[in-house]
């Protein structure tokens, strides 16, 4: 039996080889023989598929207009998950890249069910938590899917004519109206800024965790069927690995206690981390015998996508894991001091945004 990703769903990845295999995503390691792309999410191949990265990559160094895009959903708070998104805009952005970033509030609404003064209020804190990680708004762009023009929104009925129910299934599998709609919107999200109207983007390149790519599937199909009509290309992605929660499952939102939330106290960010699942043994006497498995180990996660940056000393904490050179509360200490740090430089900048009014300058609230 295939794999399924599911998009609104919150279980983790455990073989990505075979996502590369399955669903025609292409690995990274070719791309990075012939570009310089030196963040360490590609270097360690936390980013580890993509489509297309090459040709869009390729039209940036030539001078073509190009932009990247993503969006949140905004239920529950950010978190590091989130955070990783947020760093792959960064590092375009620092390259020159023409930045937009979507609150998915529509999609809040039909899909989490979310109230729509939640659903606002935290789309504003998900923009200020992207420019507090770095994101600069002089360059970039920040919208609500509700405040959009008639134009994007028709992209999304002009969609349905090309897309059968079959073809949603054989994505999504069976899908409510709501997520349906949501589908769409996304497409729209993701192709609108091609129109001139918009920015006339044509090679757009959209980073996400890997189960959001029944969406780039999507959208990519439609771009074909509308590339003669409104003159769409095929957007390009990135796919990065889905960092676990706490417990060893998909870090969400929707799980908050498996969760490092970028406005997490940091006592209780703290607290998390020294519960945290390991790759230790049942013994700290058979830990220093057979070693530690860092490859199961949550807290390695965190070493490796956010806490260190620098790659010898991510590999000596490796080696003394195997070793058994290290135990785990050892190992977690570490971790908290420099996930403390690490939050804390974040919140400070945080609480500048929101004392300035920052984000309410920038976007149009929607109305309730």
């Amino acid at each position: 039996m295939g794999v399924r990703l599911d998009p609104w769903g919150y279980l983790a990845v455990e073989d990505y080889e075979k996502l590369l295999k399955e669903f025609g995503i292409q690995p990274i390691d070719q791309v990075l023989s012939q570009y310089p792309l030196e963040h360490i999410y590609f270097t360690r191949r936390v980013i580890f598929g993509h489509r297309d990265l090459d040709a869009w990559f390729s039209k940036f160094l030539h001078g073509e207009k190009t932009a990247v895009l993503t969006g949140f959903m905004p239920s529950g708070y950010p978190h590091l998950g989130t955070a990783m998104v947020y760093e792959e805009l960064k590092y375009f952005q620092q390259k020159g890249v023409f930045v937009k970033i979507v609150i998915a509030d529509a999609e809040a609404y039909a899909v989490r069910r979310e109230s729509r003064e939640d659903t606002i209020q935290r789309g504003l804190d998900f923009i200020a938590h992207a420019i507090a990680w770095g994101i600069n708004p002089d360059k970039a762009e920040f919208y609500f899917q509700t405040e959009m023009p008639s134009s994007y929104y028709r992209l999304i009925q002009m969609f349905s004519r090309k897309v059968t129910q079959a073809e949603i299934e054989a994505i999504y599998g069976d899908l409510a109206p709501g997520k349906i709609m949501a589908a769409l919107t996304q497409a729209a999200d993701i192709l609108h800024l091609q129109l001139d109207e918009f920015g006339g983007y044509k090679y757009v390149i959209v980073p996400v965790g890997v189960d959001q790519d029944p969406h780039l599937r999507l959208t990519r199909d439609l771009a074909d069927r509308f590339k003669y009509e409104l003159g769409f290309e095929r957007p390009a992605s990135l796919y990065h690995k889905l960092m676990r929660g706490l417990d060893g499952n998909k870090m969400s939102k929707s799980r908050p206690e498996y969760a490092i939330h970028l406005n997490e106290p940091l006592e209780i960010a703290e607290k998390k981390v020294m519960n945290a699942l390991t790759g230790g043994r049942a013994t700290a006497e058979e830990q220093r015998r057979l070693g530690g498995e860092p490859w199961k180990c949550t807290v390695f996660e965190l070493f490796t996508y956010h806490l260190i940056r620098d790659d010898k000393q991510l590999e000596e904490i490796y080696r003394d894991c195997i070793t058994g050179k290290i135990l785990c509360g050892q190992c977690k200490r570490n971790a908290c001091e420099l996930l403390k740090q690490l939050l804390k430089n974040h919140q400070d900048n945080l609480k500048e945004i929101l004392k300035n009014h920052l984000v309410e300058k920038l976007v149009k609230k929607p109305l309730f």
